[in-house]
């Protein structure tokens, strides 16, 4: 994203409270996809994914992209008719995707659950084969360099302490290292867009949780997609190293630890024993949380905060990573130009007093 804000613009600094990649881009489970069902999400997050794809080239970084599709298991006859809907919408919205039988699922992932007994039987699975995995701190580490050679300042370990106002608009900000002065200010802080906004004197429609996620210790190879069940709530793909990485719902109290409660990171290894009973015996390396601000249409904001000369990219619930390219040239262009890129108009906060929401949660079951 602070390489994408170098486009159409100079005297671009990134002010970092820590350090580079450790925020949410250290801390997410690093699945890229498209699989949304309105179109305006489609745009968005198509857009981004196809970036990926192109992304190690243009950086001259590997940052180790890996298309092994995604699929997201039915486990209900009314489940699959849901399924062919969401195929169908992401099919006319110009985005690939397959509506999976059992027989298929089961070639696919011959080492799934499927006892007689299985509480949550398979009956088919929607497949977006362009979905996968990309090394999250390769993406924070190539775009840092791109940008730096650009002549962007990045200002490592630089608290923002206030905003600058000057005839009821946005200067600058005050930091921990003194004034910076700007034309136009960008607010990009995954998981604390509402604390910041406090300090900028308005308050965003977010909810802040903390995500967990977790690996196992690594193994050889068994697994080659990204599998998520939405009746367990659970995620898993497995990483280069061997690692499961797993993944699954919020933590229920909001909050902005970055730790996670117990019963969560229980439930989540529940639904994965369900599904995956010969991971039983592996035991966990790691677990560790982050804090996700969450929308109530389970869709990002983008546009010029209350404050004038403040610009606002948030919001973006668990879909942060996925959507950095994306979000990054949306951004680059209201930064740059002080008006709205086409893909990311729809999302301007001024939707949630006209209602024109964009509510995943209800179409692609988004719930965060």
């Amino acid at each position: 994203m602070n390489y994408k804000t170098t486009h159409g613009a100079r005297n671009v600094a990134v002010i970092e409270r820590n350090w580079l990649g450790g925020g949410n881009t250290g801390r997410n489970t690093t699945a890229i996809r498209s699989n949304y069902f309105y179109l305006e999400s489609t745009a968005l997050y198509d857009l981004s994914l196809r970036l990926y794809e192109k992304l190690g080239r243009e950086l001259n970084y590997n940052i180790m992209l890996s298309q092994r599709g995604m699929m997201q298991i039915v486990s209900s006859p009314g489940e699959m008719e849901m399924a062919a809907r969401m195929v169908n919408a992401m099919q006319v919205n110009g985005v690939s995707a397959e509506l999976l039988d059992l027989a298929e699922v089961k070639r696919r992932v011959p080492i799934f659950n499927y006892a007689p007994d299985a509480r949550y039987p398979v009956y088919g699975a929607i497949f977006q084969a362009r979905a996968g995995v990309a090394r999250h701190d390769a993406v924070a580490w190539g775009y840092a360099r791109a940008a730096d050679r650009l002549g962007v300042d990045i200002i490592q370990q630089c608290d923002v302490q206030e905003f600058l106002v000057e005839g009821g608009r946005c200067v600058g900000v005050a930091t921990s290292k003194g004034e910076i002065r700007a034309d136009r200010v960008g607010m990009a802080v995954a998981g604390s867009s509402g604390a910041l906004a406090a300090k900028a004197g308005f308050r965003l429609p977010i909810t802040s949780y903390t995500l967990q996620a977790c690996v196992s210790e690594p193994v050889k190879p068994i697994f080659d997609t990204v599998l998520v069940s939405p009746m367990t709530g659970t995620y898993v793909s497995q990483s280069d190293k061997g690692e499961m990485v797993i993944g699954g719902g919020l933590d229920r109290v909001p909050s902005y630890g970055q730790r996670g409660n117990l019963p969560q990171l229980e439930t989540v290894l529940s639904g994965l024993l369900e599904m995956f009973p010969i991971f039983r015996q592996l035991r966990l390396l790691r677990q560790w949380g982050g804090t996700v601000d969450v929308t109530p249409d389970s869709s990002p904001i983008f546009g010029e905060s209350p404050l004038p000369g403040l610009f606002i990219n948030g919001g973006w619930g668990t879909g942060g990573f996925k959507g950095i390219p994306a979000g990054g040239t949306v951004f680059a262009h209201l930064l740059a130009t002080g008006g709205h890129h086409e893909i990311s108009r729809p999302f301007d906060l001024s939707r949630f007093r006209s209602g024109h929401m964009i509510d995943e949660a209800a179409g692609a079951g988004i719930a965060h």
